[in-house]
């Protein structure tokens, strides 16, 4: 059984940058805004803004446009310092790990690599595919459940137009929901960390609620801990002892 589940936000917590999306962007010298716009306007779907920036990336890569190209986009995106250290600590203690992002699958899934079962790879709620497990788990399965955006790709790489969307933003808190249902964690026993407004509903489902590095105000009140520093060490040793307070 498990001792409890915490629930990571992706880019600006486990990525040291603004967003993986625009990570790419900013390699590709493109711009987004348009399309933020038309989503924050109300004129386009979540779905309709991975759709349109996939576009986007397209038209900038030409035939260039593969997975294995978007993949090495992606290789020296940054991560945030003792990440690896931190989730370790996590999952040594006992408690699962769940990564819930509207950002690119492939960081999620490098980040997932660190952490490998003893079990090939098979099909599983939250587990990354079985492409990203042959590129960066040797086959193997990870003890991460992992949950992105990105896009959608065939064997031979190619890139269909319509992207890979699993987690929608304003409702990321119901993922959290379904992984306490079938975990059996209460909503004390789960910790949820985020750096935008968009990670307030992971909050409603949990017991301890840690803003990190973000400057959003209504996170910042909503939270029971506010971490500033791009440390995730301090987030580990906060949520280990949230958990020791519980025994």
């Amino acid at each position: 059984m498990s001792k409890g589940l915490v629930c990571f936000d992706m880019d600006g917590v486990l990525v040291d940058y603004l967003s993986t999306w625009e990570w790419v962007y900013d390699k590709l010298k493109l711009s987004n805004q348009e399309a933020y716009n038309a989503f924050q306007d109300g004129l386009i779907t979540e779905w309709e803004w991975i759709k349109y920036d996939l576009d986007l990336i397209r038209g900038a890569l030409k035939e260039d446009m593969n997975n294995d190209t978007l993949h090495k986009l992606l290789e020296d995106c940054p991560l945030m310092k003792n990440l690896k250290d931190s989730i370790q600590e996590l999952l040594d203690y006992g408690l699962d790990v769940s990564i819930i992002s509207g950002g690119m699958h492939p960081v999620a899934h490098r980040i997932a690599s660190n952490f490998l079962t003893d079990s090939k790879w098979i099909p599983r709620f939250g587990g990354i595919d079985k492409i990203s497990s042959e590129k960066f788990c040797d086959g193997f399965d990870t003890k991460l459940y992992v949950f992105t955006n990105g896009w959608n790709y065939y064997y031979d790489g190619e890139i269909p137009e319509k992207g890979r969307y699993q987690v929608q933003l304003i409702a990321k808190g119901s993922i959290v929901s379904i992984l306490q249902r079938r975990l059996s964690v209460s909503i004390s026993r789960t910790v949820s960390i985020g750096d935008s407004k968009q990670d307030s509903s992971m909050f409603d489902f949990s017991g301890l609620k840690i803003a990190f590095n973000t400057r959003h105000e209504e996170l910042i009140e909503e939270c029971d801990i506010f971490i500033e520093e791009r440390d995730l060490s301090l987030v580990s040793k906060n949520i280990l002892n949230y958990f020791n307070s519980l025994k």
